[in-house]
């Protein structure tokens, strides 16, 4: 039994809450280093203070992708009951955080958001693929990025729309200016509103709909207790020896603290897996850690290889998004003082470059990538995607004068939507339809674990290497997309020429 296929208005309302999900993203992306900064946060530890998002997005993921596969709320359905709650506090927080009287206070209200942030965007991934045929997943991912390009647009424009119409961009040391607190209370009214769209004018499908939608392709173990249960414990404690390991390196060179926060990690799941092959074992199967660590275990082969590259790629991005502010401030506006009207120009400026990138991403992901995947296949438009990212990035070394970095984020908006659009294409037409929600949860811990490589390594090594020259790390952005490319070669060689 197949699916009905949606109209134009159908794709639209699927993925609508998507636009001001990214506008929560976009002033929290554009906006969040800027914030830190305004209230006295020196440059090199701004990674640390930036790791509260990659790590509630690799707690929250998993776990809401596990549980929105088993959730029914009636009339409310599967996925938008997460949909809500994270809208609902995600506004919170927008509306908390311009109010933040210290350092801490902003962190923890990034954690919040981002965490809430999390809990709405994971189950819309899976949503595409619950109520899509698989012949419409690329328009379904193509019609979603449009949607994040022109939140992220929305998002990243609003404080340099403000201060046109005459808000005050430049604020008292250790205060935030009025621009940015407007833009923070006008993306919490959006993104609630957005969502509650989606989720008045869709309708799920019940789990019986659902059923008579699987094909035998898609009889999997729910969940696959038996493969975990004969696993060893000899990769988890090689999970907990790297965690060990990490930590000693950081006492031995004297690294920043956040890196110890890496090594409990790995050595947490260590700890994790034993648990949940102990669980197995015993024949437990309901236990959520064991389902999660067994899904993550047993992802199929195409989604490991993908999320190698996604890995590469995600590590590109969170760069940029920590370090393009005073980057651009310090080479393009010749200032460190982030209390300066220069800084504040410049921290406008790269509102607006990121809005150029999300709108090109918009652009792109209805005319070029559909052009190009007819053309190439999926996976090669995706390599043509990392390319052209490697190079925006590269730009920033040869390009002085503020107007002509234009030019670079043309080239990441291309590779921006196209991280947003073919992996998730490729994949949901790839995997089962009961283990949906989970196994996008699993496959976005390899956007996220990049990035709190990113937020704890990052501030050692600029530190070590390149102090007060945060102009760097966009060579090391554009390296990891090389490896991203030459990783996706694995990918193509699985999939038909034109996937």
């Amino acid at each position: 039994m197949e699916k009905p296929r949606q109209g134009f208005a159908g794709l639209w309302n699927i993925s609508f809450g998507f636009f001001g999900i990214q506008i929560g993203f976009a002033l929290q992306n554009a906006n969040m280093s800027r914030i830190f900064q305004s209230l006295g946060e020196d440059i090199e530890k701004l990674p640390g203070l930036w790791v509260a998002a990659p790590l509630t997005g690799l707690l929250v993921q998993p776990v809401i992708g596990h549980l929105s596969d088993r959730t029914w709320l009636g009339r409310l359905g599967r996925r938008r009951p997460y949909f809500l709650a994270g809208a609902i506090l995600a506004a919170i927080a927008l509306f908390a955080m311009p109010e933040s009287p210290s350092i801490w206070f902003a962190a923890v209200m990034l954690w919040l958001l981002d965490a809430s942030l999390n809990i709405s965007m994971e189950p819309f991934r899976a949503f595409v693929g619950d109520m899509l045929r698989k012949d419409q997943h690329s328009a379904g991912y193509a019609v979603q990025t449009a949607f994040i390009g022109a939140g992220a647009v929305v998002g990243s424009l609003f404080p340099s729309v403000m201060e046109a119409f005459g808000v005050a961009n430049v604020a008292p040391p250790g205060q935030i200016p009025e621009t940015v607190r407007y833009a923070f209370w006008f993306g919490g009214a959006a993104l609630l509103l957005s969502v509650l769209w989606t989720v008045v004018s869709t309708d799920e499908y019940d789990p019986a709909r659902m059923a008579a939608f699987e094909t035998a392709g898609d009889a999997v173990e729910l969940p696959p207790m038996r493969a975990l249960a004969s696993h060893s414990y000899a990769a988890s404690f090689g999970w907990i020896a790297a965690g060990v390991v990490v930590a000693l390196v950081q006492i031995r060179l004297g690294l920043l603290r956040e890196v110890l926060l890496l090594g409990a990690l790995l050595a947490g799941y260590g700890f994790a897996s034993m648990l949940a092959i102990a669980l197995a074992r015993r024949g437990s199967s309901t236990n959520m850690l064991s389902s999660i660590v067994g899904d993550f275990s047993g992802m199929p082969a195409l989604m490991k290889r993908l999320a190698i590259v996604q890995f590469f790629s995600w590590s590109a991005l969170f760069v940029m998004w920590i370090n393009t502010t005073p980057i651009v401030a310090q080479y393009h506006y010749g200032t460190r003082d982030a209390a300066s009207a220069a800084y504040q120009e410049a921290a406008n400026w790269v509102g607006e470059l990121f809005a150029i990138y999300n709108g090109v991403a918009a652009i792109a992901a209805l005319t070029l990538l559909p052009w190009l995947a007819r053309r190439l296949g999926q996976a090669r438009t995706h390599m043509t995607g990392l390319a052209c990212g490697a190079a925006g990035y590269a730009s920033f070394f040869v390009l002085r004068d503020p107007m002509h970095l234009i030019v670079s984020e043309i080239f990441i908006g291309i590779f921006w939507a196209s991280v947003l659009a073919m992996p998730y294409a490729i994949l949901a037409s790839s995997l089962p339809q009961a283990k949906l929600g989970v196994y996008m949860g699993l496959f976005n811990v390899f956007v996220v674990i990049p990035q709190l490589l990113v937020a704890t390594v990052m501030g050692s090594v600029m530190q070590a290497f390149f102090p007060g020259e945060p102009i760097y790390t966009m060579a090391f952005a554009a390296v990891t997309l090389v490896v991203a490319m030459i990783a996706m070669t694995s990918v193509a060689a699985m999939l038909p020429r034109r996937d």
